[in-house]
């Protein structure tokens, strides 16, 4: 899981520190930071899941992760767009 943290959309109501402090400190007007890196190991995934849902201002949003399994960008490729010039095209009745 990757996020992100909108901090210009954040009104400081803390409920992300409430759930993840460790990942949502607040700063010292209320207002929530994101700590580390913004991908999110699978044991702290509920609790920044609850975060997100739970955000009034929805601050809080997913990212899609690019990598693969092995960290490999390729692997979550569906498929290369095709050459140029190579496309079939369909006439319109």
């Amino acid at each position: 899981m990757k996020i992100k943290l909108d901090r210009t959309l954040c009104d400081g109501f803390g409920i992300c520190a409430k759930y993840a402090p460790e990942h949502f400190p607040l700063d010292d007007w209320g207002y929530a930071s994101l700590a580390g890196s913004p991908v999110i190991a699978p044991a702290d995934e509920p609790a920044v899941t609850r975060a997100l849902l739970d955000c009034p201002v929805h601050a809080i949003t997913t990212l899609p992760d690019r990598t693969g399994p092995a960290g490999d960008p390729a692997a979550t490729r569906t498929g290369s767009p095709p050459a140029a010039g190579s496309g079939e095209r369909k006439s319109l009745p």
